[in-house]
């Protein structure tokens, strides 16, 4: 069995990526968008932490948090909307993909992918890069032909901020560049 090992920074800024379970398309449901966004701000209100960029596709999200001084407990965070978010669409009727007798062991639902990946943003230059990739996610993924056409993502908070021009990574101005992220980025 793999040994996975987690970066724990006390106050730390981290990028992660959570997959539904088979890829499944969930969040193309408005109501799966509402229960998440849900568990997210009451999360946050339980345990403080910043998103700093955020883009949810309709299989996975990508996320930037930067937590409190002294604070490392993601794990605890992620688990919690997972949770939260898969009893309440469960609750609501939505669907599951189907579980294995260990799954089922595990009193895991068919919801979300186990596990998710994690990365420690080391300083403001991997923090910019990052917060493209997360931003031009639905370009990549042919969703749309501007980061500003996709509404689920935090690319017009950063515009409004002045950190991005509205027409920043659409396909008409040429595919934007993330080959040296490879060792941070998780699909």
């Amino acid at each position: 069995m793999p040994s996975y090992r987690r970066a724990f920074v006390p106050g730390g800024t981290y990028f992660f990526t959570i997959v539904t379970e088979g890829r499944a398309r969930i969040f193309d449901h408005p109501l799966a968008r509402i229960f998440l966004r849900g568990a997210i701000n009451e999360c946050q209100m339980r345990w403080p932490f910043q998103i700093d960029a955020i883009v949810l596709l309709p299989d996975h999200l990508h996320t930037i948090w930067s937590l409190p001084s002294g604070d490392s407990a993601y794990s605890r965070r992620l688990g919690w909307i997972k949770k939260e978010f898969t009893k309440k669409w469960l609750m609501s009727g939505g669907a599951e993909q189907i579980t294995t007798i260990s799954q089922g062991r595990n009193r895991r639902r068919g919801v979300w992918q186990r596990r998710f990946w994690e990365h420690v943003v080391s300083d403001e230059s991997e923090l910019e890069r990052i917060g493209d990739y997360i931003h031009y996610n639905p370009v990549k993924h042919g969703y749309v032909s501007c980061p500003s056409a996709w509404p689920f993502s935090s690319f017009a908070r950063w515009v409004r901020l002045g950190a991005y021009p509205p027409d920043w990574g659409c396909s008409s101005l040429g595919l934007l560049d993330f080959e040296d992220l490879s060792d941070v980025i998780s699909e």
